[in-house]
């Protein structure tokens, strides 16, 4: 139980903390846009890291 009230509270003072500070905010936006982008191309099978070489 102790550990789950400390997993808690550090997610409390994350959110707290993001909610003040504006750019620390936008990063984490932009980060988890770019982890969802990654997901959804992967998932379609569209990877902008691959090349299609036809030989």
């Amino acid at each position: 139980m102790t550990g789950r009230k400390a997993l808690w509270s550090a997610i409390g003072m994350g959110a707290a903390y993001l909610m003040r500070n504006k750019s620390a905010r936008d990063k984490v936006i932009s980060q988890v846009r770019r982890v969802a982008t990654s997901m959804r191309d992967k998932k379609s099978g569209n990877s902008s890291n691959t090349t299609n070489n036809n030989y």
